[in-house]
């Protein structure tokens, strides 16, 4: 499944380091579309030239707070996740809060960075999240499953099941859909993959593999989307080497 992916990367590899302004502008290009993306599927509704101006320090006029804070939020998780990846630190629970913590700083202090101790539900999903009271467990499971299983793992699969599998927990009251797509970068990323872009137009397409690896257990379709922004990603930076 990979095999494309694996021949992309390799000719990526060989022309590292890119050219200085190149890299630059290829980086500034995904943040952007990362953090526009991964608001919009949440339901912000601000426009992608709305989200720029505001990671440049403008206020957008009939925007919420809350819609301002959402960009400047996730800019600032994207920084920690390259810090953590240029500093080659192991995921950690410790990690996965801060990421969260980040999200939701001045949006929800009271629930940033710590699991809910509510029930909920996800909307539009067959798949039910599970009793507060089990959340630590599983958690805890999930840690062990990714320390434990998932060294031998394409980086593809595993950022795909460590995305799948932790949103399926849900652990947080908010914010676990773009906690679980920085979880999936800051995988890619530590490979030397460039971050991916799940777009908000392919949402139905993203919702519906994540149902079904949350209710049948086969994530076949949601590995397989990711592995198609993958190649996106790469496919732009080989057209900017030439």
């Amino acid at each position: 499944m990979f095999e494309k992916i694996d021949q992309k990367k390799a000719r990526l590899d060989s022309n590292r380091p890119l050219p200085t302004y190149t890299s630059r502008s290829l980086h500034e290009k995904l943040i952007l579309e990362w953090i526009y993306h991964s608001n919009a599927i949440e339901g912000n509704t601000l426009t992608i030239k709305e989200t720029k101006v505001i990671l440049e320090g403008i206020t957008v006029g009939g925007k919420t707070m809350r819609e301002h804070l959402e960009v400047i939020n996730h800019r600032d998780a994207i920084t920690y996740v390259e810090e953590v990846v240029q500093n080659k630190e192991p995921l950690s629970e410790w990690q996965i809060k801060n990421l969260h913590r980040l999200i939701l700083k001045g949006i929800n202090d009271d629930y940033a960075g710590t699991y809910r101790d509510q029930q909920v539900f996800i909307s539009g999903a067959k798949h039910t999240p599970p009793a507060p009271y089990l959340i630590k467990e599983q958690m805890e499971q999930l840690m062990n499953w990714y320390e434990q299983e998932t060294t031998q793992m394409h980086p593809v699969t595993r950022g795909a099941l460590l995305h799948a599998i932790f949103v399926g927990i849900h652990p947080f009251i908010d914010g676990n859909g773009r906690t679980s797509r920085l979880l999936l970068n800051l995988e890619l990323m530590k490979e030397g993959f460039p971050p991916i872009v799940i777009k908000v137009e392919n949402r139905l397409d993203y919702y519906e593999a994540l149902d079904k690896a949350h209710t049948q257990e086969d994530y076949d379709d949601f590995i397989q989307l990711v592995a198609k922004e993958v190649e996106d990603s790469l496919d732009l930076y080989l057209r900017a080497i030439g």
